[in-house]
């Protein structure tokens, strides 16, 4: 028998439909800060380092240790990139402890200053290709940041209680993730990204409002340690055993997790509401007392 169509925009539509649609596989999915150009500066020492060979024992070790130089300098740029892109996502947060960027635009400059030596010996040349390759570095990748950002106001000791527990619990996503990645199943490895994208919402809220970390410790804490231990006993069946029951346990265990964390995070959102709503109560009565008036 025919149905007839309905729905919220139909004539005698019963209103917008309040199933929460469900969320998208890789939502909050980044995208790696490092690119191809900071992958290419690994290109330069290995080239450097081949090209000394053939040179006496002086030009060796100055090609060696300007390639090492390089190398290095490489590696930091790789953490800086992905210390800043940490720094922009977030509302509230620290300077890096070490400008990892500038750094390698230093070893950058001393490794090329090296490579110029070893052709023209003397002080003038190295020291002009060194001052152009570091400043080339900074013109291409910037410099760290270099001030606090959203921490005006805030207490700094509950700051630092609100970091550590942070790491603690970036820590436990991590070791989910790599236990994952042994079950070899994609489909389950992208429902634990979404967990922990769920997760990280609750992370910023909590270093947003610092406040908000005694609330939460349980969370961040003991519930993400049984998640990691979760992930690790069900990436050790599955990957030997293929078992269809465990993996819909643990697919259950994730989403009755990621509604536990977002219900959390919501009541977090609602309760710095309530604290906004009896500032402004109290600020409105005061400036009554004093005799002004707010339309």
């Amino acid at each position: 028998m025919a149905q007839r169509f309905g729905g919220k925009f139909s004539p005698d539509g019963t209103g917008p439909d309040e199933t929460p649609a469900e969320r998208g596989a890789f939502r909050g999915a980044t995208v790696d800060p490092v690119g191809a150009r900071s992958n290419l500066l690994f290109l330069p020492p290995v080239v450097l380092a081949f090209t000394s060979i053939t040179g006496g024992a002086t030009t060796l070790v100055a090609g060696l240790l300007g390639a090492a130089l390089l190398t290095l300098g490489a590696w930091l740029l790789r953490d800086g990139l992905r210390a800043e892109a940490a720094y922009n996502a977030r509302k509230v947060a620290r300077r890096p402890g070490f400008p990892r960027k500038i750094a390698a635009a230093v070893l950058a400059g001393v490794g090329v200053a090296l490579a110029a030596w070893r052709n023209e010996p003397g002080i003038i040349a190295p020291v002009l290709y060194a001052a152009a390759a570091g400043g080339l570095h900074l013109a291409a990748f910037g410099f760290d940041p270099l001030r606090d950002k959203g921490m005006e106001g805030i207490d700094t000791f509950q700051q630092n209680r609100v970091a550590r527990a942070v790491d603690e619990a970036e820590k436990h996503l991590a070791a989910m993730s790599d236990a994952v990645r042994r079950a070899q199943d994609r489909q389950i490895e992208q429902r634990v990204e979404r967990f922990q994208a769920e997760v990280r919402e609750l992370l910023r809220t909590v270093e947003e409002d610092p406040r908000d970390l005694t609330a939460a410790r349980k969370y961040m804490g003991v519930y993400l340690m049984g998640a990691r231990d979760a992930s690790v006993k069900f990436a050790d069946i599955y990957s030997r055993t293929q078992d269809a029951g465990a993996r819909s346990d643990y697919m259950m265990l994730l989403t009755d997790l990621e509604e536990s964390f977002n219900a959390k995070k919501r009541k977090l959102l609602l309760d710095d509401n309530s604290d906004l709503t009896v500032e402004i109560e109290v600020l409105r009565d005061r400036l009554q007392r004093e005799g002004i008036r707010l339309k």
